[in-house]
């Protein structure tokens, strides 16, 4: 059984934990054990995310299988991309699903109801950050239908970066 429901603040434990082992799990070879720790800190503490589930423009949606929080997802609505002309687009900033449940097509149920969420809150397109050493994220977005429109550099740490490309599905 899978359910997706909209996270509250109560449901920072998961989502940090979560986000701990999926940004590990996905983004290790991309920097230093030290400049992980020091990234997972800022942005997956338990308190960075009860922060960021309490500011009004961010919305979480936690995926279940079978009861159990297997991951989650943060999408911003009208966040304006500075290359994107379309109007009312949002941000698809976190989409993670624990790599044990990658089988089950959980993430392609998250990111559909994402799509969804946006198009029923008007929006005109989705767009996202995806770092280019994930290839198997990128061709994920690439096979629904999002194309690369972009690129930067995105400070892991003060002194570390990675190349990340900028993606984008407009919706006809």
């Amino acid at each position: 059984m899978i359910s997706i429901v909209k996270a509250t603040v109560q449901d920072y434990p998961s989502i940090a934990s979560i986000g701990k082992v999926s940004v590990v799990d996905s983004h290790r070879d991309s920097c230093s054990a030290e400049d992980m720790h020091s990234f997972l800190e800022r942005n997956y503490s338990n308190d960075a995310i009860k922060d960021d589930l309490q500011e009004i423009h961010n919305i979480y949606y936690l995926i279940r299988y079978h009861d159990q929080p297997v991951g989650f997802s943060k999408i911003v609505l009208n966040s304006k991309h500075p290359t994107i002309r379309a109007e009312n687009v949002a941000l698809l900033d976190r989409i993670y699903i624990l790599k044990e449940f990658y089988g089950l097509k959980l993430g392609l149920e998250l990111l559909n109801f994402n799509i969804s969420l946006a198009k029923d809150n008007n929006q005109s397109g989705i767009w996202l950050y995806a770092w280019i050493g994930n290839t198997r994220a990128i061709h994920f977005y690439q096979k629904a239908g999002f194309a690369i429109i972009g690129s930067h550099q995105y400070y892991v740490t003060e002194t570390h970066y990675d190349e990340s490309h900028h993606m984008f599905l407009p919706f006809s």
